[in-house]
């Protein structure tokens, strides 16, 4: 039998479905305007692409087809995602690219042949692609599923993801595999100080209608810190990206109501943008205290901004009492 061109690429001629977990912005940028770049990625790769339904923070991208179409969708994900990097750096005064970063989902069975003996599998891949690939710890909410996290350039991530696949075609997942899901927007959905919340995790996030305009508003109102300013681009072979830290500082008398009473109203701010909050102890002499903001800088924002909108709920009640609700 001629060997076909997909059995000559790594000796493979199989169907294979890989699951992707995309946030929403990323999602909206591989369906395009009128659904017309996931359409030309369908036409070009050969391969089935399905987006999960649910108006939710992340969605699956499931990618199924012979071996050979699923590269092929794959280097056009990695390529359009590096597109819009460089597009958000033409507004940002970064001087080094950050990576092209894409999360597989994979059965928790196939992740020990991923990693290998000792780690030997997943340094082998590494070193040989140049891509950074991280296996998560945990499994993810009520499933038996691990996020594989793969960053680098879009030829190095299309190399790893060609590695990832023979290893996962020679070790099937073991058992059933209950696949993740991403919660919709029929979670419980809790009311607090005019503003809906849904529970995903140990964290309340903003109901995903209102998240989209609250992520918006955080980015348009805080300064960015780009990718590889304050973090390397790649970090040590087996450490996770450091989190980023920011400081900021506010007035001692308006430490009280960025605190809420008993600590609610900083608990919330925690809870919603993910980030840690410490607030210093008062120096004598001086009229500020100072918060640190540590994590993403995406939970970064985040928190900045629900600390001014806080400021701004304040500043309304003061300027007229008739609103004032005891907060």
């Amino acid at each position: 039998m001629e060997p076909t061109k997909a059995q000559s690429d790594g000796g493979l001629n199989v169907t294979l479905t890989i699951r992707l977990l995309m946030h929403g912005k990323e999602v909206g940028s591989i369906i395009g305007k009128k659904g017309e770049t996931v359409k030309k990625m369908r036409e070009e790769s050969g391969a089935r692409i399905n987006i999960s339904e649910g108006n939710c923070p992340e969605r699956i991208v499931t990618i199924t087809g012979p071996t050979d179409t699923i590269f092929k969708a794959f280097a056009m994900i990695a390529y359009k995602f590096e597109e819009d990097i460089i597009n958000s750096m033409s507004n940002s005064p970064a001087t080094s690219k950050p990576p092209v970063t894409l999360r597989l989902v994979v059965p928790a069975s196939q992740c020990g042949s991923l990693i290998g003996k000792g780690g030997s599998k997943i340094k082998e891949m590494r070193e040989s692609t140049g891509a950074q690939v991280q296996v998560a710890g945990d499994m993810l909410p009520n499933s038996t599923e691990r996020a594989v996290t793969i960053s680098g350039t879009p030829e190095a991530i299309i190399q790893c993801v060609k590695q990832i696949c023979v290893v996962m075609l020679e070790s099937p997942p073991k058992g059933a595999t209950i696949p993740y899901r991403p919660k919709a927007a029929s979670t419980p959905v809790i009311f607090s100080g005019g503003q809906a919340y849904t529970i995903q995790g140990q964290y309340a996030i903003p109901h995903p209608d209102q998240l989209t305009k609250l992520h918006q508003l955080a980015m348009q109102q805080t300064p960015f810190t780009p990718l590889g300013q304050t973090t390397p681009a790649f970090p040590g072979l087996d450490a996770s990206p450091p989190a980023s830290t920011h400081e900021l500082a506010i007035p001692n008398d308006l430490v009280g109501c960025i605190i809420g009473r008993q600590g609610t109203k900083i608990n919330e701010i925690r809870q919603m943008s993910g980030a840690q909050i410490k607030i210093a102890n008062a120096m004598e002499g001086s009229s500020e205290r100072q918060i640190t903001i540590t994590g993403t800088p995406a939970n970064i924002s985040l928190a900045q901004y629900l600390i001014n909108a806080r400021f701004r709920d304040v500043a309304a009640m003061w300027n007229d009492p008739s609103s004032m609700t005891t907060s």
